[in-house]
């Protein structure tokens, strides 16, 4: 996927959870990208984060520590 679309993903479920209490927002921001993203799309998030992030909501910056990791 390009880093457009998944950025753009990504802000859009911590645009949803930003309503909510911030650590419940982060946990369901986690929680979502943990349970519907495919491993290869965890990756890719994963791997633009440690490039930077440039683009992400601080949300999904927080939340990234919280998403369950991909197997290597």
């Amino acid at each position: 996927m390009s880093p457009e679309k998944m950025i753009r993903m990504a802000n859009q479920i911590a645009t949803f959870f930003e309503s909510r209490p911030h650590a419940e927002g982060v946990k369901g921001t986690a929680a979502h990208i943990s349970d519907f993203w495919e491993p290869r799309m965890r990756k890719q998030l994963f791997e633009h984060i440690a490039a930077g992030g440039e683009g992400l909501k601080p949300m999904v910056l927080e939340a990234a520590a919280k998403i369950r990791p991909v197997a290597a």
